[in-house]
């Protein structure tokens, strides 16, 4: 059994990450933390009732943590997560990290993205990108993940293997996303409240959103070039999930497209096509680790529209995350996943 601590874990994606590890065979959460929170048990502050509801919040101090896990998920905050997991790599925990802090492989890029300073860049090099299905030979052997964005998961998984065969245009890609509010996080923010949400639909962080460059730097390295993406979220009055539309320039007819993506994915579990001419939905991946993708051509405009959806908190956080630990502890992709989605 490998015993697991989850630092930061009352924000949702480290709730949902303790509700998928209920039903792993191989993983135990021995640890959670909170600084607010410390003393309480998952009972009292999240009116929790399953398996762990009588696990009690510590405080995130990695030298009385580390003797009794092997592996931390780092559910904290860009900026948060460099120093914490430099002393669990020290105490020789391995580390899965939510926020962004070693997803690029370009320091200077990071700190002008996320306007902060690069602690630890000796770490750099030892972290693997944890986008499962393109990265996992080397997320086996890694003791370091960076666990991707939810808005670049849903877009690099179409998008990589069409760039890496060169079978679409790299200097005009437009993503269209729209994601669920619980993609902000758990806190209190008018901008995102039950009124200002319920009801409206709305564009934010145009041209500045964050993860606009680490698309780019993902893309740009299997196209072997620079790739620029007009990339513009939106908010969707709804819980979870996330909805990309991406406008491509096409090299080949559609199917040449839709073969390369069967290919590339046809071993793994979590990615799937929907059936030709039919539109994946949200509803469809709700609850599930799922990423699923639909091909349109636009013969008349010279484009292929392409759709992408997943749950924003599984497969674009906490599932992705847990896919990481089943391949960096040698456990079948899928274990503890879920496939089923939650249809209401």
């Amino acid at each position: 059994m490998i015993k697991a601590a989850i630092i930061g874990a009352t924000g949702y994606t480290g709730l949902e990450l303790l509700r998928l590890v209920e039903k792993h065979p191989g993983l135990q959460i021995e640890v959670i933390t909170s600084r607010e929170n410390q003393g309480r048990s998952l009972e009292e502050v999240c009116r929790w009732s399953g398996k762990y509801k009588d696990l009690v919040f510590e405080a995130p101090v990695v030298e009385n943590i580390a003797p009794k896990v092997d592996v931390a998920f780092l559910c904290v905050p860009a900026g948060k997560a460099q120093e914490l997991a430099y002393q669990f790599l020290t105490h020789k925990v391995k580390v899965i990290d939510f926020s962004a802090d070693f997803r690029f492989k370009s320091i200077s890029m990071f700190e002008e993205t996320y306007q902060l300073p690069y602690v630890y860049p000796e770490l750099n090099d030892k972290a693997v990108y944890g986008l499962c299905e393109v990265f996992t030979e080397e997320i086996k052997k890694a003791d370091l993940v960076a666990n991707p964005g939810c808005y670049p998961t849903s877009i690099l998984l179409p998008l990589i293997p069409l760039v890496k065969e060169d079978l679409v245009e790299t200097d005009f890609i437009i993503a269209d996303s729209k994601s669920g509010t619980s993609g902000a996080g758990r806190k209190a923010d008018l901008y995102y409240s039950f009124c200002e949400v319920n009801e409206d639909f709305k564009a934010y962080k145009i041209a500045s959103h964050r993860h606009n460059p680490e698309i780019e730097e993902k893309l740009s390295l299997f196209a072997r070039k620079e790739v620029k993406v007009v990339f513009t979220p939106h908010l969707l009055p709804i819980n979870r999930g996330i909805f990309s539309t991406i406008y491509v320039r096409a090299k080949y007819p559609v199917k040449v497209l839709r073969d390369c993506l069967q290919t590339f994915y046809q071993n793994r579990p979590f990615v799937r096509l929907a059936p030709e001419g039919t539109v994946p939905t949200i509803k469809e991946v709700k609850g599930t680790n799922l990423c699923k993708i639909g091909l349109f051509e636009d013969k008349k405009r010279g484009f292929v529209v392409i759709t992408s959806v997943i749950d924003n908190l599984i497969k674009g956080a906490s599932g992705q995350a847990l896919q990481n630990f089943n391949l960096m502890f040698g456990f079948p992709e899928e274990t503890g996943l879920p496939f089923s989605p939650v249809f209401v």
